[in-house]
């Protein structure tokens, strides 16, 4: 795998929140390539492939029709080529049941969609700064949603 850069996958059926997306990272100038997938059936067939490039960080949206966020999490903590990707959950709900499902199954953080492009770069910079390996041996629910 590359280490020249950061590679980011958002799986989201939105396009207007994928394209924030890509525009905050582009505006925060970092050492990263960003991959979109429109829903959790092309993200599967994507990661599921063999020449891949698996991300660093996943950002995975939670209400997607067809395969759903908590779908695609499930497969890819079922596949052990896949256990070095830090999954960030990004979505609109901060439902506690949510919360607890995602941490459950093996998700690295959980993110509110923020509410400004400017809250937006903030967070996604936090998260791209996280040293996941570190993170990830101290997780708790205490530092698994992030809160701006």
């Amino acid at each position: 795998m590359p280490n020249d850069y950061i590679h980011i996958i958002l799986a989201d059926d939105d396009e207007d929140d994928r394209l924030f997306f890509t525009d905050a990272f582009e505006e925060l100038n970092m050492n990263t390539k960003v991959t979109t997938f429109n829903d959790g059936v092309e993200l599967m067939a994507y990661l599921n492939s063999d020449d891949a490039i698996l991300p660093n960080v996943l950002f995975l949206d939670l209400n997607m029709p067809i395969k759903s966020g908590i779908e695609c999490l499930n497969e890819i903590k079922a596949n052990s080529k896949m256990n070095d990707i830090a999954i960030a959950i990004y979505s609109t709900s901060a439902s506690e049941e949510d919360i607890e499902d995602t941490f459950v199954l093996g998700a690295n953080i959980y993110i509110k969609k923020p509410s400004s492009f400017k809250d937006l770069k903030k967070v996604l910079s936090e998260v791209v700064s996280i040293n996941w390996q570190y993170h990830t041996n101290g997780l708790n629910k205490d530092n698994f949603l992030m809160r701006l």
